[in-house]
């Protein structure tokens, strides 16, 4: 992917990785009324594995999304946020709906990730579509 800018995909990974940290805090107390895991995780700082864990995630949603927006020539803020639409609802929302269906997942615990992904997605796409 030779079009595809590093900088673009750096500053786009870091901006996901901030906007999942604020949407968690903000809705903090709702999810960790759902998970076990995030009552546990309650007032302590995840260790620093997960965190690079969670930026590696982050690069690679990034980088992928700029292929895909480069490969569909993607240069516009409407077509951007089509982009990161259609891939919320093909891939997240699609694997969330099959945790609250086959693992009995609350769906008020997948809501909350899906919102997470789909901002994600929406902040990426824009992002790796307009600044190239």
């Amino acid at each position: 992917m030779p079009d595809v800018n590093g900088v673009v995909i750096a500053v786009s990974a870091a901006a996901a990785f901030v906007a999942s940290a604020v949407w968690y805090m903000l809705l903090g107390n709702q999810y960790a009324a759902l998970s076990d895991a995030a009552r546990v995780a309650v007032g302590t700082r995840p260790p620093p594995w997960k965190i690079v864990a969670e930026l590696v995630r982050s690069l690679v949603v990034a980088a992928v999304l700029a292929g895909l927006a480069v490969e569909l020539d993607i240069t516009t803020w409407p077509a951007a946020v089509g982009l990161g639409v259609a891939t919320w609802v093909g891939f997240p929302v699609v694997l969330l709906t099959g945790s609250v269906l086959s693992e009995n997942v609350p769906w008020r615990l997948a809501a909350i990730h899906a919102g997470d992904w789909l901002v994600k997605l929406l902040l990426v796409s824009c992002i790796v579509s307009l600044w190239r």
